[in-house]
């Protein structure tokens, strides 16, 4: 539990730790998972945008790694999260 005391302690705001905690959750045992923005913003009870400024936020502080992800026909899918296990 370690790492999520430091994260708790973190100068990261808290949209940013639950993001994490949802990511962190339904990830494999990887660390990868790929929920779009949607589900993620409508799981946690947050706007879209909020969702966003948040895994920003995790980006920058290093905890997860965001790949862009698209289908055979070139459409985009939704994004691949490498979580900081």
């Amino acid at each position: 539990m370690g790492y999520f005391s430091t994260l708790y302690k973190s100068e990261l705001p808290h949209r940013a730790v639950a993001v994490y905690m949802y990511l962190y959750d339904r990830a494999d045992k990887d660390g990868k998972c790929y929920p779009s923005i949607g589900t993620i913003a409508k799981e946690l009870k947050l706007s879209r945008s909020t969702v966003k400024r948040a895994i920003t936020d995790l980006e920058t502080m290093g905890n997860i790694r965001k790949e862009k992800r698209y289908r055979e026909n070139g459409g985009k899918s939704s994004n691949m999260y490498y979580v900081k296990l």
